[in-house]
């Protein structure tokens, strides 16, 4: 049997630069499984903050435990803990205040967990950042691109969903059919391809926000409507940034709808 060592290196049977990448690569592999491990204790320092916000009944204004605190609560670093509040403000849940710590903004709607595991939260309302990036500029993009053809396709799909939110009846899939065939109006298959990557999680987040929004004045679900059609006639009239901006007030509006 050859060993792989200084003799082997001397010998000419493994050159230096493949001992330099092996060690390179197995520092990235360290990095990496760290990156992760942090991100899933962050994903339970979130869930934690949550399950403290329901469980202790606390208000919109009512005041977080202290970092100090929520970190010996958890068993977690400071950092880890602060990663958390970052992520729960970006999702309108909570808010900080300079130099008084974190306060409630939002309470997540009890419906929410019927459709999102508590351990999930975090992950899920995530995908409002991406989806932001992906479907602002999928919209825009529309405007700009799309056929006669995909217009119609759009078209009716807005008219599926309309009549899936009017009639009380499910319509998530209608939701997705209507943004999907705006990402297929980009002529770009790396949109579709990207958005159907997302598709879990969002039909989780579609099925939630009908639900809490049906259960609530029958204006809110005319709202949903509304977002939907702006976004629709500002790529019919080949707005782009009129496009864009729908979409982002329609996401906005579609992850406050997940409060209270």
């Amino acid at each position: 049997m050859i060993k792989d060592g200084p003799e082997s290196v001397r010998a000419g049977r493994i050159r230096p630069s493949a001992l330099s990448l092996g060690r390179e690569k197995g520092g990235l592999v360290l990095a990496t499984n760290m990156f992760v491990q942090e991100g899933r204790l962050a994903d339970r320092a979130y869930a934690g903050i949550v399950e403290i916000i329901n469980r202790d009944g606390l208000e919109v204004g009512d005041r977080l435990p202290s970092e100090a605190r929520l970190a010996e609560l958890f068993g977690m670093s400071r950092t880890i803990v602060r990663e958390a509040l970052v992520r729960l403000a970006s999702d309108g849940i909570t808010e900080a205040r300079r130099g008084a710590g974190s306060y409630v903004k939002n309470r997540p709607s009890e419906q929410l967990g019927a459709h999102v595991p508590m351990a999930e939260l975090s992950a899920t309302l995530g995908t409002y950042e991406v989806r932001f990036v992906i479907e602002a500029e999928a919209a825009r993009l529309a405007a700009q691109r799309r056929s006669p053809e995909q217009m119609a396709q759009i078209s009716q799909r807005m008219v599926e969903l309309r009549q899936a939110l009017i009639s009380s009846a499910t319509a998530h899939d209608e939701d997705w059919a209507l943004h999907r065939a705006i990402a297929e109006a980009t002529a770009n298959p790396a949109f579709v391809a990207s958005f159907d990557l997302l598709h879990d999680e969002v039909e989780h987040i579609l099925r939630a926000g009908l639900d809490i929004s049906r259960a609530r004045a029958p204006e809110v679900v005319l709202a949903m409507v509304r977002e939907h059609e702006m976004i629709v006639d500002a790529i019919r009239a080949q707005d782009a940034d009129g496009a864009a901006l729908a979409m982002r007030w329609h996401l906005t509006q579609g992850r406050k709808r997940l409060m209270p």
